[in-house]
């Protein structure tokens, strides 16, 4: 849960380091955000003494899926939504990944949604709502707050076919360079092959700051906690991000939060605390108790 906790709050803290991109080529300068982290990633995994496999057979598809969604698409669907809808209206679309997260993950782990880690879900889902606000949207940007939605989803839902042979390192590994390929191809189509010179040295310390703490640092937690509380539970811990994004923004200057940012924050606390308390001494979500043989 700590794990879980801290790389929401990574996630959560990354708004003004996003911010200072707003006038930076999108795709090439993502591409070498995912670069960096790679490299680190190998680094600290073979330092760590983490083994990193090679895919094989299906696994390409999965982890594809991963970067491919998880990466790439939803930072072009943030960019795109953002021209048709004001940011409240993709960060509403994020808020309800707890709710599909506690739905399908154990479903594609075998087991039944739990109806506590739902209604805790819904409650989280409901407070970060009420944390990130109201915002205008037209169709256009509903439709894509909905891509949003599920690239952010996708990011942990594809993972779980892999994260077992792969653990959090492999991951995270293979997502990373994969995106970072496929993004450096798209912006040298769509930006230009010199679009990296236009980078201005700030930007470039924002990037920096997303590789390291919000992508090699991030990612790394976040599939570590999934790969132990499972999908359900652990989707439940992203509701720490946009509290985490309130709090930053007033630390950085913003203007106090508003009332329904406080219930939605408490809203988010009471689903954590309902979500992610213990079943039972023992015994793991989902799974039931071994009858003992009679002597």
């Amino acid at each position: 849960m700590l794990a879980g906790s801290l790389a929401m709050a990574c996630v959560g803290g990354s708004v003004a380091a996003s911010a200072e991109l707003a006038g930076a080529p999108l795709l090439t300068a993502q591409a070498l955000r995912y670069a960096a982290a790679c490299l680190l990633l190998v680094v600290l995994a073979r330092a760590a003494g983490r083994p990193l496999h090679r895919p094989a057979g299906r696994e390409w598809a999965w982890l594809a899926g991963v970067a491919g969604s998880g990466l790439v698409l939803f930072n072009v669907a943030l960019v795109r939504g953002a021209e048709h809808a004001e940011p409240a209206v993709l960060g509403v679309a994020v808020a309800c990944v707890p709710l599909l997260l506690a739905a399908a993950g154990p479903v594609l782990e075998g087991r039944r949604p739990a109806a506590r880690v739902l209604a805790a879900a819904a409650a989280v889902t409901a407070g970060a709502a009420l944390v990130q606000g109201a915002g205008r949207s037209d169709a256009t940007g509903l439709s894509w707050a909905l891509v949003v939605l599920g690239c952010e989803a996708g990011f942990t839902l594809l993972a779980l076919p892999v994260l077992r042979r792969h653990g959090p390192w492999g991951v995270s590994v293979h997502a990373t360079w994969l995106a970072a390929a496929a993004l450096a191809l798209l912006g040298a189509a769509l930006e230009g092959p010199g679009a990296a010179l236009r980078i201005a040295p700030r930007e470039a310390a924002a990037l920096a700051y997303l590789a390291v703490a919000v992508t090699a640092l991030a990612f790394v937690l976040w599939y570590g906690c999934v790969a132990r509380l499972g999908a359900g539970r652990a989707g439940l811990l992203t509701g720490v991000a946009p509290v985490v994004a309130a709090a930053a923004g007033t630390a950085l200057g913003g203007p106090a939060p508003r009332p329904l940012v406080w219930l939605g924050t408490a809203l988010v606390a009471a689903g954590l605390a309902a979500g992610l308390r213990p079943t039972g001494p023992g015994r793991a979500p989902g799974r039931r108790a071994r009858r003992r043989p009679p002597r």
